[in-house]
């Protein structure tokens, strides 16, 4: 048997185990997109790097408090309640790459976002890779899907409203801006 591999990234494969190979805590699910935005490459990565940036764009997260320079707390809606985690900074390259880890909580997780100059005109390629164990396995992950509330179609939400933020300063909606509350 020979071991041909191509230059896919690695969290495209079909081998589960070249695909867990991004798993920074051994997660059984990973998921990875990249996309090109149009903007400077250390524009995106110190708009990311500052976690209270994140909710401006990821419609699932209640809430995330610095506890000091590495660590934060966050709070993320489920498709049951909402969930809770440590997060650890595991790398940090200013202008390039950050990476972090749950450290305790809820769901055990970890990502990594690259940002890497794309050919001149093209803006920067930006690189996201989540890895995690979903709450209840199996039927938690299928729960999950039919809510929407799913990591891995939450991130692909999440990194297309970074686009539309970065790239044209807010983000489109169907929602009318002027909408009355229901009573």
């Amino acid at each position: 048997m020979s071991d041909v591999r191509d230059d896919a990234p690695s969290y495209v494969s079909k081998d589960s185990d070249v695909q867990k190979s991004e798993a920074q805590q051994g997660e059984g699910t990973v998921w990875g997109r990249t996309i090109s935005i149009m903007r400077p490459r250390d524009e995106l990565y110190a708009f990311w790097r500052d976690f209270r940036n994140l909710p401006a764009f990821m419609e699932n997260i209640v809430a995330i408090e610095p506890v000091d320079t590495g660590r934060s707390r966050w709070t993320v809606k489920g498709p049951n309640g909402d969930y809770q985690w440590t997060s650890v900074i595991t790398e940090d390259r200013p202008g390039e790459a950050l990476a972090w880890a749950s450290d305790d909580g809820d769901v055990k997780n970890s990502g990594r976002i690259e940002f890497r100059d794309g050919p001149p005109g093209h803006g920067t390629y930006v690189r996201a890779i989540l890895a995690y164990d979903p709450p209840a396995g199996f039927i938690g992950k299928a729960i999950a899907k039919l809510t929407q509330k799913e990591p891995q179609i939450s991130a692909t939400r999440d990194l297309r409203r970074f686009k539309q933020l970065m790239e044209t300063g807010e983000i489109a909606t169907t929602t009318p801006p002027n909408r009355e509350p229901h009573s």
